[in-house]
């Protein structure tokens, strides 16, 4: 049955979708930090090394994957919110096709510029070999990772957040035994790590189509819901691939600090790699939240509720910052227990660029949230428009606050850039959405000005 987010109070119906969706993403770093874990302590600091020099061109290709897929959900929320059944089979029908036909395209152009990317990258001598083979394997996985989140957002946008937690908890025991199986007894080293992950998503991805087909009726397509393709088709792509396109091109400005960490030695790249797999917890968490809203306000913008828009949103932002407030008091209080978990008796020097790392970030998680939030209540009402320019803000802020601040604080400056590309996006992204929602909900927006006067 679908969850209808157009009716209730929206703080606990937020919550209620919200939950799932966080313990999905802890679930899904649960299963990124083991591949971490396991590899630094059985395979030693250069294999951690190997796999975070990869991080980034990996991430890169699953933000443009998470972006793309979730436009396609917005597309199918608001066809749900507006009680259009058709439109609905026709939206999930076109989401399949084009999955089919980006799962071809990312392949294909991942693996072939596999090498020169390394290169580009300056990924050490040392650990190149092993850097190759794992992001080799994972990049040949790629259509794992499109079907699962676009089965994970297409339940979403229906108003499921729980079913794709179920077999993302199932999938990640699957991945730690998978990553003990072929690392030790297989002896398939750091790509062993890759394997696990990609089997372990596809399972994840082959059980939510079939539990999402015997659940939803709307989503048993068949050729008649491909009828008119065409027009849907460019409707989707208009949504999608802005968004993974802007996605991506937010990681283009992490490719420029991972390569100027990449300079700085095997040390520097285990300790950033670390304390970057902790960072994780935010950005999920951040995710999780902005997923939720996505649905939420797509749901009611095809509803045509939009002052109940605004009401979410600011729920949205209280649950959001609270969690984002704790998160940053969690890690920088026990900042330094994290690194011995990925590396077996690690250096003094790895330990301290994990805690530099952290220090310089946590503390902006707050801007984060407020960015997260802004980004995806934008999305969901139709403007692909701003969260890109905002993208190409933080694209340009992150690269050029690489180069400058790294001049004058070296590591300290390269992590940094982070938090002053987030201020300038959400700079934007606040004032847009403000802008929006007033022009959506004008009674509501001349209340507020009665009662400040």
């Amino acid at each position: 049955m679908m969850q209808d987010l157009t009716k209730g109070r929206p703080f606990p119906t937020l919550l209620k979708f919200t939950l799932p969706v966080i313990g999905g993403n802890l679930f899904q770093l649960f299963y990124t930090l083991a591949d971490s874990m396991i590899v630094g302590r059985t395979l030693g600091a250069d294999a951690l090394a190997a796999v975070g020099s990869t991080t980034i061109i990996i991430y890169l290709v699953l933000c443009f994957i998470q972006g793309i897929t979730s436009g396609f959900g917005i597309c199918l929320g608001q066809r749900c919110g507006a009680g259009d059944e058709k439109g609905m089979r026709q939206s999930i029908a076109v989401s399949f096709v084009l999955s089919a036909l980006f799962t071809v395209l990312i392949t294909s152009v991942c693996c072939l510029l596999a090498h020169p990317i390394l290169h580009w990258m300056q990924t050490p001598d040392s650990i190149y070999d092993m850097a190759y083979s794992y992001m080799f394997a994972v990049l040949l996985g790629t259509g794992a990772t499109i079907f699962y989140n676009l089965i994970s957002n297409i339940l979403r946008a229906l108003g499921d957040s729980r079913t794709p937690l179920y077999f993302l908890i199932l999938s990640s025991l699957l991945n730690i035994v998978l990553d003990f199986a072929f690392i030790l007894p297989l002896g398939m080293g750091v790509a062993g790590a890759a394997w696990a992950t990609v089997l372990s998503q596809l399972l994840s991805a082959v059980l939510c189509i079939l539990t999402g087909f015997r659940k939803f009726p709307v989503m048993r397509v068949n050729g008649t819901d491909l009828k008119d393709f065409v027009q849907p088709a460019k409707i989707h792509l208009k949504t999608g691939f802005p968004m993974g396109f802007q996605m991506s091109v937010m990681c283009i400005g992490q490719l420029a600090m991972q390569a100027g960490v990449n300079a700085l030695g095997a040390d520097a790249i285990a300790g950033y790699t670390a304390a970057t797999k902790i960072d994780q917890l935010s950005v999920l968490v951040d995710q999780a939240f902005a997923i939720a809203i996505s649905s939420y306000v797509a749901q009611n913008f095809g509803a045509g509720k939009f002052a109940r828009i605004r009401q979410g949103v600011r729920m949205s932002l209280i649950q959001t910052e609270t969690a984002n407030a704790l998160m940053c008091i969690f890690i920088l209080l026990f900042r330094s227990l994290f690194v011995p978990l990925f590396v077996d008796r690690p250096t003094q020097a790895i330990i301290a660029y994990s805690n530099g790392y952290l220090i310089a970030v946590s503390p902006f998680y707050l801007v984060l949230g407020l960015l997260s939030v802004y980004r995806s209540a934008i999305q969901s009402m139709g403007n692909g428009r701003v969260p890109f320019a905002a993208c190409i803000i933080e694209l340009i802020m992150r690269i050029c606050g690489t180069m400058g601040l790294s001049l004058l604080w070296g590591y300290t400056g390269i992590c940094l850039a982070s938090p002053l590309a987030w201020i300038g996006a959400t700079s934007l992204l606040i004032l847009v959405y403000y802008r929006m929602i007033g022009k959506l909900d004008p009674q509501n927006t001349a209340r507020s000005k009665r009662v400040r006067a």
